[in-house]
């Protein structure tokens, strides 16, 4: 059974009136195929016209669709069926909410990545709504290095409300394992794509989102905190979040003007979750091209120009301050 978010109403009526019409074409007695054809186009219209015109809470809200692919999908629809799952961080344990290991992406070994959060409420217990433990973090990262030590390219896929908040995360050292992803993946010597398929939330998403390149879907976000929470902390109250999700600048768009990231996938009208097949084409052929720009670079001049990416984020706030105290400084 499809879901269906508020905006999507109009998508949702003339779907019912589709399904309602097949029930009609299998008893035989009426020929239906050109009001068929009819409401096949009025859908296409109504995805377009409705996912073309997305508020940024909207954004949000899109892309956390239960319908939606997660990494595991994505992993499979890439890897053709020959990926095979590495586990555990060699030190506590196997974190379920961080999924990693090889596969073929056409005929080429490549070190896939992600945050799992569940198909259904079972196993989204079992993955933890894919909030990741530091062993999760850990286990990543171990992954990684062993992708640089066979000279594999790596390719991570994004989806997370956050790192796991949990007491217990904090005893063994969040933080920190966050904090080493970050200062060990700036220095791989492998070319590094990043895929923000979902949320990107928080150092959560950051924590294996350091690459050479960085993407996201049309339908997600990214930022250093949600909608729900910035809102509950200016306002004391979640009913701010549509106001808190324009402010964050969290959408694609907004992070490519910013600089902040290198490239944006279309999804198929009316989001990934209408078309997964064809959500997963996409962001395969955008992967494999980056890909083939990436592994023509040599490895001391991927590692330069990923450390000069990341330092150069926010310069221009910089050099403001620079220039403004010395004209003080003149004066």
């Amino acid at each position: 059974m499809e879901t269906f978010l508020e905006f999507e109403k109009p998508i949702q009526t003339i779907i019912e009136q589709l399904e309602k019409l097949k029930e009609v074409a299998a008893e035989g007695a009426v020929d239906v195929s050109s009001t068929r054809i009819d409401l096949e186009k009025r859908l296409r219209e109504a995805r377009e016209k409705v996912y073309g015109n997305l508020t940024p809470w909207e954004r949000v809200q899109a892309s956390r669709h239960p319908d939606r692919p997660y990494t595991l999908k994505y992993i499979d629809a890439l890897t053709d069926g020959s990926f095979i799952e590495l586990h555990g961080d060699r030190n506590v344990k196997d974190d379920k909410a961080m999924v990693g290991g090889f596969g073929l992406l056409n005929g080429r070994t490549v070190m896939f990545i992600g945050q799992q959060k569940g198909i259904n409420t079972k196993m989204r217990q079992y993955r933890n709504f894919g909030m990741a433990n530091p062993e999760g973090y850990r286990k990543a990262l171990r992954l990684m290095k062993l992708a640089e030590k066979f000279d594999k390219p790596i390719v991570t896929f994004i989806d997370t409300p956050g790192a796991y908040p949990g007491l217990e995360a904090e005893e063994r050292g969040q933080g920190e394992a966050i904090a080493r992803n970050l200062f060990e993946m700036v220095q791989l010597k492998v070319p590094v794509v990043c895929v923000i398929i979902g949320e990107g939330a928080s150092g959560g998403a950051l924590g294996i989102g350091v690459g050479d390149r960085v993407l996201m879907l049309e339908n997600t976000w990214y930022s250093v905190i949600s909608p729900e929470s910035c809102s509950s902390i200016l306002w004391r109250s979640w009913d701010f979040k549509e106001q808190a999700a324009q402010a964050l600048k969290l959408t694609p768009q907004d992070m490519m003007a910013n600089g902040l990231i290198d490239g944006i996938i279309e999804e198929p009208p009316g989001g990934a979750h209408s078309d997964v097949d064809e959500a997963c084409r996409l962001v395969k052929a955008q992967v494999q091209k980056e890909l083939e720009k990436l592994m023509k670079i040599s490895p001391e001049r991927l590692v330069e120009r990923r450390i000069k990416k990341f330092c150069e984020m926010g310069v221009v706030l910089r050099e403001k301050a620079v220039k403004s105290s010395k004209g003080k400084a003149r004066a």
